[in-house]
């Protein structure tokens, strides 16, 4: 059984071009994240899943520089392109976590996937069905074989780009298990997403200020972090989340 992470990224962002190779302590944002999801203790693989598009030479440079496994696909048909890409690295379960998230940390993505194992008859496991983390911290895991038949069956655009629609709206065909955040972490309020320039401000003031001192650190230590300097949530308090539908 293998569990590989599918990470769909691309250059030609709407609100942020090249977002995932903007700088963060000295690397690329998606460096960052890769070197994140290392650290979990079920992730086998990282899979880039970029697009066909010459503007994603780069991202392809990117993951072969960080020695991760790299998949080139549809740049519009997002669900086709993870599909693709898990099916070509004989992935079982996909944990999906976008681009956008350079913060994330292996403890809240391991919590999600061990719900899933501890809980075979489970379809579709999320820390986002009922949002208690905060924005960039989104983790969904669920196996290839179900999202392999939702490619071959759903033609909805919505779906075809945002992959794991289908399952969480049609929660009578699926069973849907949601992660909560403990106590110290519920702050649904953050927003610690990469999508605009202030968010990219705010992500690197995180990363200088506890990067140099623990390159691990954990949403433990941004909640701290940001609980002591409320002010750097201003950076981007204002800046609305677009919606799948």
């Amino acid at each position: 059984m293998k569990i590989n992470a599918i990470v769909a990224t691309r250059m030609t962002s709407s609100r942020l071009p090249g977002k995932v190779l903007m700088d963060l302590a000295g690397k690329p944002a998606l460096a960052r994240l890769i070197e994140r999801l290392r650290r979990s203790k079920y992730i086998h693989n990282i899979v880039i899943a970029t697009t066909t598009n010459h503007t994603d030479d780069v991202v392809v440079a990117a993951a072969q520089s960080e020695g991760v496994l790299y998949y080139r696909g549809s740049e519009e048909d997002v669900l086709l392109r993870t599909v693709e890409a898990a099916e070509a690295t004989d992935t079982d379960y996909i944990v999906q976590i976008t681009s956008d998230c350079p913060l994330i940390d292996a403890e809240t993505a391991d919590r999600v996937i061990e719900q899933m194992l501890s809980h075979p008859y489970l379809d579709y496991v999320a820390n986002q069905l009922v949002r208690t983390y905060p924005l960039g911290f989104s983790v969904e895991i669920f196996k290839t074989v179900d999202l392999h038949e939702v490619e071959q069956t759903v033609h909805d655009p919505a779906v075809r780009e945002h992959v794991s629609l289908y399952f969480y709206e049609h929660p009578e065909r699926y069973h849907l298990s949601n992660i909560e955040a403990p106590p110290f972490l519920r702050h649904p309020g953050y927003r610690l997403t990469l999508d605009t320039y202030e968010d990219y401000h705010l992500i690197k003031t995180i990363y200088e200020a506890l990067y140099p001192i623990k390159p691990d650190f954990d949403l433990y230590d941004i909640t701290r972090y940001l609980k002591q300097n409320p002010e750097t949530l201003s950076l981007n308090q204002y800046i609305q989340q677009k919606k799948a539908r």
